[in-house]
């Protein structure tokens, strides 16, 4: 082979050299609670990889570190709030996090009992155990004021705190926990207000099992990405993902109603 005819073929094969390493190169590195957003992404990883996506699933338990890692920089994303926790965890943590593109889908919040079947047979003095993070323990209270157990300050605060009840006519004991910790201490309690994700865990149904649960919900699910990073094309291309009409089958089809896609 002479220099032109290797130069000639150096030439048509670097443009697909140049491709194939893109192609193989963008990876996504995601936090997310265990259910139901690590196994949304699972479900979508494929439909990326043939996008030229890897991406890497990392399974948390809690509502914090996910978010710290990703302004850390250690994390590309995470997929596990909703956006009044995000502006919350801003604002508490000096953090610059961002929604990436649109809602992904709403968990009904939910409370349940394994003492009493109905909210009428809650006995005065009622241990009713909430999430000790400011934006889920004020859902939970809304909730709890909606179904008339209590009354609050402004009924559509979401910050509200048990110094903001106003009228508890069954003397209800209200208890902050850990939100993760919901659902162990369930048979210790009376009545516990579940975040989904940790009640699917659980083996719970906001569908079957709850006393009660969000009529309508304004907390849809979101994917955040540090500000600086929010509009990376492979973000936006997950979160297409997981709105699709694909995933939002596979939704109503695996969760029946616990979980339900946003508009």
């Amino acid at each position: 082979m002479n220099l032109f005819t290797r130069r000639a073929a150096l030439a048509v094969l670097l443009p697909l050299v140049a491709a194939s390493s893109a192609f193989a190169q963008t990876k996504l590195t995601i936090a997310a609670s265990p259910v139901p957003h690590a196994e949304l992404l699972e479900f979508v990883k494929p439909k990326l990889a043939k996008q030229g996506i890897q991406l890497d699933v990392k399974v948390f338990n809690d509502y914090v570190q996910p978010n710290l890692q990703v302004e850390q920089q250690r994390l590309d994303a995470n997929f596990f709030q909703h956006v009044p926790y995000l502006n919350a965890f801003n604002k508490d943590h000096a953090t610059r996090l961002s929604v990436v593109a649109q809602p992904v889908h709403i968990e009904p919040f939910a409370a349940y009992s394994k003492k009493y079947k109905t909210v009428a047979e809650l006995p005065r003095g009622a241990v009713v155990a909430i999430p000790n993070d400011p934006t889920n323990g004020g859902r939970a209270l809304l909730l709890l004021a909606a179904n008339g157990l209590i009354q609050l300050k402004d009924p559509t605060n979401i910050q509200a705190t048990p110094k903001d009840v106003t009228a508890n006519p069954k003397n209800l004991k209200i208890r902050e926990l850990e939100a993760a910790t919901l659902p162990r201490v369930l048979p210790q309690v009376d009545l516990a207000l579940i975040n989904a994700n940790f009640a699917l865990e659980a083996k719970l149904s906001p569908a079957k099992d709850a006393l009660f649960v969000e009529k309508v919900s304004p907390y849809a699910n979101v994917v955040v990405a540090r500000t600086d990073n929010a509009a990376n094309p492979a973000l936006v291309k997950l979160v297409n993902e997981l709105r699709s009409a694909e995933t939002r089958q596979f939704i109503e089809q695996k969760y029946k109603g616990a979980v339900v896609p946003a508009n």
